[in-house]
């Protein structure tokens, strides 16, 4: 009998304790929280909310971005590409340019020319592949 009442007093402020520091709607409570200034809280309610970013993740999606790279192709020197969307503006080691078309047209890492050159891009690489040579890689 004893026994049972040294446990039943020790356990019952213990479950008391627990009872009170958790929540009884389901919400975590934060510990050490302290409340904006009645100023900071009208401005926090009349600025909009940010809107979200979206983060494309498919490579086959055309890119909306337009960008210029430099690749260094070995010791061919260095071409220059500039990325509009679907198609490439190159520069060759030797000034001369040419337009590369997304090939297929719906993806952003294969593009080929009239020429029937084409170039993969994969990361900061870039595949060149020249009519009659050896295809090379050139890095950024």
């Amino acid at each position: 009998m004893a026994l049972r009442r040294t446990i039943w007093v020790s356990v019952f402020p213990l479950l008391a304790i627990v009872a009170a520091c958790v929540p009884q709607d389901g919400a975590p409570k934060a510990a050490n929280t302290v409340s904006p200034a009645p100023a900071q809280q009208s401005i926090a309610a009349a600025a909009p909310p940010a809107p979200a970013t979206k983060v494309i993740t498919d490579l086959t999606a055309p890119r909306s971005g337009r960008g210029m790279a430099t690749y260094r192709c070995g010791n061919n020197g260095m071409i220059t590409i500039q990325n509009l969307g679907m198609s490439l503006h190159v520069v060759g080691p030797d000034g001369a340019t040419e337009e590369f078309a997304a090939s297929p047209a719906n993806q952003s890492s294969r593009y080929q020319a009239v020429t029937h050159d084409a170039i993969v891009i994969d990361g900061r690489e870039a595949l060149v592949m020249k009519k009659g040579s050896t295809p090379q890689t050139c890095t950024q």
